[in-house]
This record gives C-alpha cells, sequence and structure tokens, in this order.
C-alpha cells in the first residue's frame, strides 16, 4: 500500500479504480501483507517453535481464515460461530482453542464432538460442565486453565484483560485449587496454561512481569504443562510513528522462561497479522462548515467502523489521490449517523479537500468489518481482497431491501 504518482495504490490498484468498480465505503484488504505479517511472526519466534493460532475475533471473513489455514496457522475462537467459520475455512480442529468466559452448554459439547486442541477454561462452574459432557460420552478432554496474572497491560481500558478487576481468568490461589481438581479428574486432561492481558500493546514490559509471574505460578503447581498459551496483544503501528512491540526481545524473554520446562508455546495473534492489511475506502458526501472546524461528512459511518467511537481509537486518514493543497481549516471526518461518537479524527494540515473527494482509513484489519453493524438500519459494506494481482470479492454489499 503506497503512493505513486500521487495516487494511493492497493497492491497496483488505485483507490479510485476500487471505488468506482465496488462503490463506497469498501473495505479492501492486501493478501501480500497478510503474508509478509504471517512470516515476519513465523521468522521471529522461530527459535520458540510456537503454534499460531488466529484470533477469529479479529477477522472472521471466510475467505482471510481460508488463507491464513493455507499459511499453517489455527484458530483461536471465543463462540461457537467462530468455531464452525474456523472448520468451514479449512482450519484442522486439532489446531484451534477455545476461549472465553462464557462458553455453554451447547458450545462446549460441539467442542468436544469435533475433537478440538483445547478448551481453556475460565471458571470452576465452567470446568464441571466440561467434565460432566465428558462424563456422558465416557472420554478424557483436554483442557486448559486460564491464570489471570493482575498485570497491567498498558493498553486501553476497554481492551485490558489481565487486572485482578478485569472477568478473565482466575486468581492464582483458585488457579491452584482447580489444577489439583483437574489431575484428579477421571475425565478431563489438564494440558494447558492460558494467559492473555490485553490487546494493543506495544511496550515489553507487560509481557516480561506476565512471563515471571506465570513462571512463579507453574512452580508452585509441580505440574509439567504440555501448553503455554500466552494469548495475543501484539499491537501495531496505528499512529505510523515507528513505535512498535520489540518482538525480538520478546522471544528472547521466551526461551530464558521456557528453560528447564517442557512445554509448547501457543500464540493467538490477531491484530498483529490482519490489523494493518486493510483500509476502509470512503467517499465525501458533504463538507460543512462549522465554527472552528469543517465538517468532512463520509459515507463511511461508525457501523462500519466502531473502533473510534467505542474506545476512542484513532486510525489515520489519507487522501485517495494528492493534490499539494494545503487547507488553513481544521477537518473533523465525520458519518452520517445520528450520534456525536459517529466521528474518526480530527485534523489539521491536511491537503484542500472537496466533496465528492476519496479518503483512506487505515489499518482497518483487524477489529472494522468483525465489530461492524446494521445501525440506523445501514446495510453492511462489501469486502475485496486483492491477491496476485487479482480482485476476489469476499463478502458482497448488503441488500437493503434483504435488510428491511
Amino acid at each position: 500500500m503506497k503512493y505513486k504518482s500521487k495516487n494511493y495504490l492497493i497492491e497496483n490498484f488505485k483507490v479510485n479504480f476500487l471505488a468506482e468498480k465496488f462503490k463506497t465505503p469498501l473495505y479492501c484488504y492486501s493478501y501480500k501483507k497478510i503474508r509478509d505479517n504471517i512470516e515476519t511472526f513465523k521468522k521471529i519466534f522461530k527459535s520458540v517453535n510456537p503454534i499460531i493460532c488466529f484470533a477469529v475475533k479479529a477477522n472472521p471473513n471466510r475467505k482471510i481464515l481460508n488463507e491464513i489455514g493455507n499459511m499453517g496457522l489455527g484458530a483461536d475462537v471465543v463462540s461457537i460461530g467462530e468455531l464452525m467459520k474456523a472448520i468451514k475455512s479449512g482450519i484442522r480442529p486439532n489446531k484451534i482453542v477455545f476461549s472465553g468466559v462464557g462458553k455453554t452448554y451447547d458450545e462446549i459439547k460441539y467442542a468436544i464432538q469435533k475433537k478440538i486442541l483445547l478448551i481453556n477454561a475460565e471458571s470452576k462452574s465452567e470446568i464441571i460442565t466440561i467434565e460432566k459432557i465428558a462424563k456422558n460420552y465416557k472420554i478424557k478432554v483436554n483442557i486448559g486453565i486460564r491464570l489471570n496474572p493482575n498485570t497491567d497491560a498498558k493498553t486501553i481500558k476497554q481492551i485490558s484483560t489481565g487486572k485482578k478487576e478485569n472477568k478473565f481468568g482466575v486468581s492464582e490461589k483458585i488457579f491452584l485449587n482447580l489444577t489439583n481438581y483437574v489431575i484428579n479428574s477421571k475425565y478431563l486432561n489438564l494440558k494447558c496454561l492460558s494467559v492473555h492481558i490485553g490487546s494493543q500493546i506495544l511496550e515489553i514490559k507487560p509481557f516480561e512481569k506476565m512471563l515471571k509471574t506465570l513462571d512463579k505460578v507453574i512452580n508452585k503447581t509441580k505440574f509439567n504443562f504440555e501448553y503455554i498459551d500466552l494469548g495475543g496483544g501484539i499491537g501495531i503501528d496505528y499512529e505510523n510513528n515507528n513505535k512498535n512491540l520489540d518482538l525480538k526481545k520478546y522471544a528472547i524473554y521466551i526461551k530464558k522462561f521456557l528453560k528447564g520446562k517442557k512445554s509448547k508455546i501457543i500464540f493467538e495473534p490477531g491484530r498483529s497479522i490482519v490489523g494493518n492489511s486493510g483500509v476502509l475506502i470512503s467517499k465525501i458526501i458533504y463538507i460543512k462548515e462549522g465554527y472552528k472546524k469543517n465538517f468532512i461528512i463520509l459515507d463511511a459511518a461508525m457501523n462500519d467502523l466502531m473502533r473510534p467511537a467505542l474506545y476512542n481509537a484513532r486510525h489515520r486518514i489519507i487522501p485517495a489521490v494528492k493534490n499539494n493543497l494545503k487547507s488553513n481549516k481544521v477537518y473533523e471526518f465525520v458519518g452520517p449517523i445520528c450520534e456525536s461518537t459517529d466521528k474518526f479524527s480530527t485534523l489539521s494540515k491536511f491537503q484542500k479537500l472537496n466533496e465528492k473527494d476519496l479518503v483512506v482509513i487505515c489499518d482497518v484489519g483487524a477489529y472494522g468489518m468483525s465489530l461492524s453493524s446494521n445501525y440506523n438500519l445501514r446495510p453492511k459494506v462489501a469486502e475485496i481482497l486483492i491477491k496476485n494481482s487479482k480482485m476476489h470479492i469476499m463478502s458482497k454489499r448488503q441488500n437493503l431491501k434483504d435488510l428491511i
């Protein structure tokens, strides 16, 4: 994704061409970027040799899941729908991990029937439910227990999951009790210690602290876990200021942590695999003059990209075509939805814009389309994938008649 002769290109296709062919708003993904992200991830953690389970919640499109599965990745799922979609997309069940605090009886039963790699349990009640189903089938089920390490991920409050006040995982004391319970169960195999401290993490210290906590807890259990599931959480550079998590240092910390242990690492990356692979192309409907700024009213809205409204996330906005004309106005990029939170960014020093111009909202490959909705009875937009100089329709634009 880059500019060439003032036009922004996605794998050699001009944004203007894509917008004309598929209409706007439009989600567009680069296969090459996804592939490069996966290859980079594998290369950095080669010495760790992890099982990589893509977090389906980041982007559950079947075409993307199929491509990711073809590159050897498994899946981390948090619902029966995601589990079904992952299997339907060709991801092998023995590479699927089922996470989440509220798995229902039917969801657990389905996961057991499909013989997935692990069910990561998050409470004693859930473990008892798994045990009950396993007893009915007269089999032993492989499970993990998720620890809450009380670690501050230094990220956005709404996507922090590893502090003691968060709903995820169990405390050290409960973890140790549950470990003993599962070890003595006739119908459960304790395979994994699971942890996940949050999302969009750009500092190495929270991961370092998490690993030290895990080391202490494992020593207290005196149990050899076949798997250590470290979750995901690796952030991406939304601000384009070259601030990235030092993954090489993280790999070194993990190697040190594994010394003396016979455990295999599981990762659950989502955002770091697909986040920077996608853009949302949008057209300017109106430019509305305001008191101290001009409102750039787009045809994309918070129902199409929820992250800015949900927790004030920032996404870069760039013009589809550069014109080298600087505006002296402050621009606030907003959508047409009847909510004041329906805005994407407020920018100064932007180029001069006109109605019907196209803009590109960057880095929306993760938690973009997956969080979209039909709020204000707006149809969901189309998604396309650019692969090997070909355009593939991943999901069609919703039909308004069907929606109504």
